[in-house]
């Protein structure tokens, strides 16, 4: 995800802590099916099949549920996470005690079909751009407490990270400049102020503000909502050295003209927030054999 040691501790983390709760929610007290009908010595194998052409996303969270259940449980992983599935491939396989697999299930399958559906579709977007100068990238519009591994399934996904959170960078909004001060104003104090922002960036509605934002030289400049003949005249007026940025109104029948406009960024909130999952089913069978 990044070559950040902080930002992998944080990344392990946050999969700690949502295994946790993901485990607390749907087990709390017990699996009463199968404590009541299923023996504790039944061994069970299962395999992973792929119900739609995906993107492999989140085998190393299932690694985690998995063992976290029971540490005897073996998961055998036969295709690498990023890998390109076609429908009706088995990709992984597992082998344990049934009841633990049976408990353990929903949760991997959670994890693995939510992240799955983001690189899927991340895919999807990077695909329909290939050629052109320009790169996804996600947004801040991700599920409470899933950033980090949603972030990290589009990346998967061939997709590209924008800020973390508000803490990494410097983004002024329309709500920003709604206070009255200016563009130059806002970003001449961000420059002086905010020196461990990654970036500063500034979002646009107009031409004019397009003029006044490469003035006062940000980072990135963001044009956003832009129908396609204004976003080929902002990005007339935008120099070398300043990152063109789009976002707003961009999906998989739009994104390809939008980058054919000669933009660097095209930021797609729906990656994370509105990704289908990718339909995966775990099938399990009794098994004999010794673990």
């Amino acid at each position: 995800m990044s070559d950040n040691p902080t930002k992998l501790t944080s990344f392990d983390f946050a999969v700690q802590h949502l295994i946790d709760l993901a485990l607390q929610e749907d087990i709390a007290t017990g699996d009463l099916t199968t404590r009541h009908l299923i023996g504790p010595e039944l061994r069970g194998q299962g395999y992973f099949l792929a119900k739609q052409d995906l993107v492999l996303c989140g085998m190393n969270i299932a690694v985690k549920v998995f063992q976290q259940v029971d540490a005897r449980t073996r998961l055998i992983i036969e295709q690498p996470e990023g890998t390109l599935i076609s429908a009706g491939t088995v990709f992984a396989r597992v082998h344990g005690y049934y009841g633990s697999l049976l408990t353990a299930e929903r949760t991997v399958l959670n994890f693995l079909s939510h992240l799955s559906g983001i690189s899927t579709l991340t895919a999807r977007f990077v695909e329909q751009i290939k050629g052109t100068t320009a790169r996804i990238y996600d947004t801040r519009k991700t599920l409470p407490g899933f950033r980090l591994l949603e972030k990290y399934a589009v990346a998967t996904g061939g997709g590209s990270n924008h800020r973390f959170g508000l803490y990494d960078a410097v983004l002024i909004k329309n709500n920003h400049l709604a206070t009255g001060r200016s563009i130059s104003d806002l970003i001449g104090e961000a420059r002086a102020k905010a020196g461990q922002a990654t970036f500063i960036e500034v979002e646009v509605e107009s031409l004019e503000q397009v003029r006044e934002a490469v003035v006062a030289q940000p980072d990135i400049v963001m044009l956003d909502n832009m129908d396609l003949a204004l976003i080929r005249q902002a990005r007339a007026l935008i120099p070398a050295g300043i990152e063109v940025e789009v976002s707003g109104n961009v999906n998989l029948e739009t994104v390809r003209q939008v980058a054919l406009c000669g933009v660097d960024r095209i930021s797609v909130g729906a990656l994370t927030h509105s990704a289908p999952a990718a339909d995966i089913s775990l099938r399990l069978s009794p098994d004999n054999a010794e673990l």
